[in-house]
Order: C-alpha cells, then sequence, then structure tokens
C-alpha cells in the first residue's frame, strides 16, 4: 500500500487523529505479540511459543532464530541477554523503531521523511547482512561455537 502524501500538515484535532491512526494501529499490533510473547515465555523450554522450523528440522540457526528470546529480554529489560539470543534482530528492532518514529512524523508533517528504509542499497544490504549472519552462527568452531542458540 502507498502511503499518499498531501503535503499539508494535519491540523487540528481530526486531522491529527486520522494520520495517526494507522501508526496507532501498527503499535497495538506489535503490542498484542509483545503481550503474546510476555505470557508466552520463549527463554522456557517446552512452552506455548512455536519452535523455529528450520531448528527444528535441520539443527541450525536460521537468521531470526533467539528472535522471540531476544524480544522477550529486551522487553525485560536486559539488554545483554537480548544481544547473545540475536544481535542482528535487535539492530533492526532499533532501525524498525526509527522506521516507525519516521512514518509517523511524516503523516503528520504531510510529507515523507525519509529514514534507512528509504536508502537505495536498503534491500541488499539487509540480504547480506542475514546471509552472513545466517552462515557465521552457524560455524562450528569457536568464537563462533557462541553464537549459536
Amino acid at each position: 500500500m502507498t502511503t499518499v502524501y498531501t503535503g499539508v500538515p494535519a491540523r487540528g484535532p481530526r486531522a491529527k487523529a486520522r494520520a495517526l491512526a494507522p501508526p496507532a494501529a501498527a503499535v497495538a499490533g506489535l503490542g498484542v505479540c509483545c503481550a503474546l510473547v510476555w505470557l508466552g515465555d520463549p527463554t522456557t523450554p517446552g512452552g506455548p511459543l512455536p519452535v523455529c522450523p528450520t531448528k527444528y528440522l535441520f539443527g541450525i540457526d536460521c537468521p531470526g532464530c533467539g528472535g522471540l528470546r531476544m524480544a522477550y529480554s529486551l522487553m525485560h529489560g536486559d539488554w545483554a541477554g537480548a544481544l547473545h539470543y540475536n544481535a542482528v534482530s535487535l539492530v533492526f528492532v532499533v532501525l524498525l523503531a526509527w522506521s516507525g518514529a519516521a512514518w509517523t512524523l511524516g503523516r503528520l508533517r504531510g510529507r515523507a521523511v525519509r529514514s534507512w528504509l528509504h536508502w537505495r542499497r536498503t534491500p541488499l544490504v539487509v540480504a547480506v547482512v542475514f546471509c552472513l549472519w545466517f552462515v557465521v552462527r552457524n560455524l562450528p568452531f569457536p568464537p563462533f561455537t557462541g553464537l549459536a542458540v
């Protein structure tokens, strides 16, 4: 879906509410997902949250393995634990927060606010980072064995 920016800032309570509705819906959805992760406690083995299919079927860590545990640790203020479970996903959480703030500000201003998602080489960089993370965290010798979760 393409966001149409009018070039006119949102003025007045109705215009601001209309501009903030999609970001508020996204935050609400994220809040529901965070509540499920909080209640499911992915750090406890055998819990209600699903196991990564790649890890289950092939016994290797995919680029997203440890993402739920990273989110759980982050919600509990355990930055070291979050970094241990999935360092790349932690960086992407910060980048996506930046993008969400830029999107919200752009909707209020009536014009796009550029973020890292608008950079020309973003798709290539993301693909390379994920491929490298996939390979590096599955190398079977130290110090890379410490990256497995």
